[in-house]
Formats: structure tokens, C-alpha cells, sequence
């Protein structure tokens, strides 16, 4: 006999939890308040991940996992390499959405740096995005939308440091959106070695 299908799948709850992570930072954040978000009850997430920190780590290790998928999905999305590019700084900017919001990322990323089991996924997803960072350039390049000179694995770390940085200044000066914010910072990183500017 086949197991019973479980009627509320781990990455719906996933999903709940994101969603009361956007509104709650760690202090504030209850199985409770996921389950009422997921509708069922705070039992059946004790039953399934045991506790709230368990329950974020399958959420951390299923983002960490799935990094190397989504980058690849933003690039399929976006028959430019540099528009993948951009796409990214949105969503690097989705945490952004308010000063708040960044805060409350900022407080997740805390625990992230301080408890070695969530740092561990934090680097893997980390070391994956820059893998894909520099695919997407040596696309550009590719493309001819970045000019030959270009050294993908460097330019891929600076990538990363500009758009986690940028968040930060963007949370000093807050001027337009952090999309914007980001954007600009990016396309100031790209404009040295744009195909455009050389001819």
C-alpha cells in the first residue's frame, strides 16, 4: 500500500513561510503565524519539521539547492545575457521592497552568518549564484554585448559585491526604489566593458 498523499506539500509551506518572513522578522516570526498563512494547523508543521529552526533550515538548504535552477531560469527567460543581469538586480532588489523590509532581510541574514548549520547553506547558495554570474557574462561576451577583455570570474565577483552592496547604500540614501537604485549601480560596473561604448 502506497503512503497517503500529503495534502499540503513541504514547498506550499515553504511558500507560507516566506510570505510571514516578508511581514515578520526573526523575533516575531511563529510556527503559529506559518501555519495560519499555509491554513492548517501549528501540529502539522511540528510533525513535519519539529520546530521553527528546522523549518527554516529545510527552507534555507531548498533555496540554496535550487540556486543554480532559478539563475538558469532568469537566463531562459531573457534572450539577453546583460538583461538576465539585470533581471537579477531585481530580484536582489525585491528585498528591498521598503527600509523595513530590507531590515527584517538583514536580521534573517544574522542568523545566517552567526549559525553554522544556516551558513552552510548561505555559502553553497552563494558559491552557485556566482557560478552563474559568470556564465551569464561569458554570454555577454559571447553575445557581443561585452567586449573580449573581459575576465568572467572576476567580473562575476564584482557583480555580486556591487548588488549586495548597493542594497546597504540604497538603505543610506534611500533615493527612488532599490530596483533603481541597484540598476544604476550594475549598468555603472557593465558600462566599462559594453560592446556599445567601444564602437
Amino acid at each position: 500500500m502506497s503512503p497517503r498523499p500529503r495534502k499540503v506539500t513541504d514547498q506550499q509551506l515553504f511558500a507560507a513561510a516566506h510570505a510571514v518572513m516578508s511581514r515578520a522578522g526573526p523575533r516575531e516570526l511563529t510556527l503559529a503565524a506559518i501555519a495560519k498563512e499555509a491554513g492548517v494547523t501549528a501540529a502539522v508543521l511540528v510533525q513535519r519539521f519539529g520546530s521553527k529552526r528546522s523549518l527554516l533550515l529545510a527552507l534555507f538548504e531548498e533555496a540554496a539547492n535550487g540556486a543554480s535552477e532559478f539563475m538558469a531560469g532568469l537566463a531562459k527567460q531573457h534572450a539577453s545575457p546583460l538583461a538576465a543581469l539585470l533581471a537579477y538586480a531585481d530580484c536582489m532588489a525585491g528585498m528591498a521592497a521598503s527600509p523595513a523590509a530590507l531590515a527584517r532581510n538583514l536580521a534573517y541574514l544574522q542568523i545566517d552568518l552567526t549559525d553554522p548549520d544556516f551558513r552552510g547553506h548561505l555559502v553553497k547558495q552563494a558559491r552557485a549564484t556566482r557560478a552563474a554570474l559568470r556564465r551569464l557574462v561569458q554570454a555577454a561576451v559571447q553575445a557581443c554585448e561585452l567586449t573580449r577583455n573581459v575576465q568572467p570570474a572576476q567580473l562575476a565577483r564584482t557583480i555580486e559585491a556591487t548588488l549586495n552592496g548597493s542594497l546597504l547604500t540604497w538603505a543610506f540614501y534611500q533615493q527612488g526604489s532599490a530596483a533603481q537604485w541597484i540598476r544604476a549601480d550594475l549598468s555603472a560596473v557593465l558600462a566599462p566593458y559594453s560592446r556599445k561604448r567601444h564602437r
